[in-house]
C-alpha cells in the first residue's frame, strides 16, 4: 500500500508562486506514474498534470499548460507541483495520486491507485 501526503498548500497572491510536494511512503515509488489533481468546491475533480515513473515524460492539460509545472525526485520519493502565477480560479484542494500498474504517462485515461489528502490553495486576487 502506498501512502501519500501533500504539502505546500495555503495563501497566495495572483501572480505569485507556490510548489507543491506529494511525499510517498510504501511500494515502489520510483516506479509509478504519478497524477495531480484539483477539486474546487461545487466542482468535479480535474487533473492537472502527470509524470513518468523516471520523469522523463510529463502530460498537462490546457489548465495546467504554460503555468504549472510538475517534477520529481525519486531519492526522496517526492514529486512536485510549481504554481506559477496562480489565478484566483486556481483556489482548490489539490490532490496528487499514483498508478501502481504503470510507469509511464497515459493522459486522460490513466487509473490511479492512491490518494493523498490533499491540500488547500487559496489564490487571492
Amino acid at each position: 500500500q502506498v501512502q501519500l501526503v501533500e504539502s505546500g498548500g495555503g495563501l497566495v497572491q495572483a501572480g505569485g508562486s507556490l510548489r507543491l510536494s506529494c511525499a510517498a511512503s510504501g511500494g515502489t515509488f520510483s516506479m509509478y506514474a504519478v497524477g495531480w489533481f484539483r477539486q474546487a468546491p461545487g466542482k468535479e475533480r480535474e487533473l492537472l498534470a502527470a509524470i513518468s515513473r523516471s520523469g522523463g515524460t510529463t502530460y498537462y492539460t490546457d489548465s495546467a499548460k504554460g503555468r504549472f509545472i510538475i517534477s520529481r525526485d525519486n531519492a526522496k520519493n517526492t514529486v512536485y507541483l510549481q504554481l506559477n502565477s496562480p489565478k484566483p480560479e486556481d483556489t482548490a484542494v489539490y490532490y496528487c495520486a499514483v498508478d501502481v500498474n504503470r510507469g509511464s504517462v497515459e493522459g486522460r485515461t490513466q487509473k490511479y491507485d492512491y490518494w493523498g489528502q490533499g491540500t488547500q490553495v487559496t489564490v487571492s486576487s
